[in-house]
């Protein structure tokens, strides 16, 4: 199978889907392997390590999507990108496709296949794929929400820890997932006094075994959430409901009674963000402000990290692709349950009735696709 790899063209986005390593693997198994020119450059992946393994490098993203069985990338395809699809042509990449109508017709029209690395499970029902970007995006919330504060921000002029004598900053974390967590864990270091929401008694459980009376974590609620959010410097939205839009748990209400100069790192903004008022931003104008509240909605954050981010995806990503290239999607799809939660669309089909639903769209059953 030809593999291939374009570079990445969302706003400052700086990951790539295949590194070297991955490269060589895929050599290994067999495979061609075609890289866009440059497309690791920005994180010191030049097009001379990609050669070394067997890569060939195109000037441009035309002749990849022309040529390429398989198309390997990080960020859900852009308009031009989906424009360059076609029928049978097998995409691997997130797609975040639940609050977005315009890609998700543009998928359909292409008659590709995509699997989307945001629903792919594992034997624990967990999200394999999403998790390690998700660890760098619950971390970075702390980092830029700390940065949010500041007075030149926008923010109310605090310190996450505080200092002797002055109390630390109020941080509530909507979710106790992987982002949540990841989140908790950096917010904790920084000394910051910090609350977690969850619906699962049983996470709570978990979290309050984990970290002890570092942390403090809530049942949610409508009234909890209120009361959390109201007495909060800094919340960060870290709810997923896997393949769909997130749930909307900060009304427009709720926050033009927050404090003024709060801050909201919506983490959930790829699938439509959890706050009434969030819209996606870019790292090149990441925040706005809405009633006097901060409003930070990246929507590829661990791009500002990419080389981080980069090598820890391809770790998640590689056993999947290499399986889909070996295979085929047919088969690869027909043997693993799990790689099979991944397939979205296939040949002018949707395939995830959450996706439906949201979008107000039909879907055939994944069965109807692959048996």
């Amino acid at each position: 199978m030809l593999v291939g790899v374009p570079k990445e063209i969302k706003t400052h986005e700086y990951r790539v889907g295949l590194t070297p390593a991955s490269v060589r693997e895929m050599t290994h198994h067999g495979h061609a392997v075609i890289v866009q020119a440059a497309a690791g450059h920005a994180i010191g992946l030049e097009d001379e390590d990609y050669r070394a393994v067997g890569a060939e490098v195109a000037v441009d993203a035309v002749e990849i999507f022309a040529r390429a069985d398989m198309i390997v990338k990080v960020k859900e395809p852009q308009p031009q990108e989906c424009a360059m699809l076609r029928p049978g042509q097998l995409l691997f990449t997130y797609l975040h496709l639940a609050p977005d109508l315009e890609q998700t017709k543009a998928l359909l029209a292409s008659g590709c296949v995509a699997v989307a690395y945001e629903t792919v499970t594992d034997r624990f029902g967990c999200l394999p794929l999403l998790a390690p970007m998700s660890e760098v995006a619950g971390r970075m919330s702390i980092q830029a929400g700390a940065h949010c504060l500041e007075m030149n921000q926008g923010g109310r002029g605090m310190l996450l820890g505080g200092v002797p004598g002055v109390a630390a900053a109020k941080v509530v974390v909507l979710g106790g997932g992987v982002v949540g967590t990841n989140a908790a864990r950096m917010a904790m270091g920084l000394e910051a006094n910090v609350t977690v929401i969850d619906k699962s008694l049983r996470r709570l459980q978990e979290l309050d075994l984990q970290f002890g009376s570092r942390i403090n974590t809530v049942f949610s609620t409508v009234g909890s959430i209120e009361e959390h959010v109201l007495g909060a410097d800094l919340v960060i939205c870290g709810v997923l409901v896997p393949g769909a839009a997130a749930p909307k748990l900060i009304t427009r209400d709720l926050v033009s009674r927050m404090k003024r100069g709060s801050v909201i790192v919506d983490v959930a903004i790829d699938q439509g963000g959890c706050a009434e008022t969030s819209r996606a931003t870019t790292h090149a104008d990441p925040t706005y402000m809405v009633d006097d509240v901060v409003h930070y909605c990246v929507a590829n954050m661990p791009g500002a990290v990419a080389r981080t981010s980069t090598f820890a995806l391809n770790n998640a990503t590689l056993p999947f692709a290499l399986a889909l290239a070996d295979k085929g999607w047919r088969a690869a799809l027909s043997d693993d349950p799990n790689l099979r939660e991944g397939l979205n669309i296939a040949e002018g089909k949707l395939t995830k009735p959450e996706v439906g639903e949201a979008l107000g769209l039909p879907f055939v059953p994944l069965a109807d696709i692959v048996n």
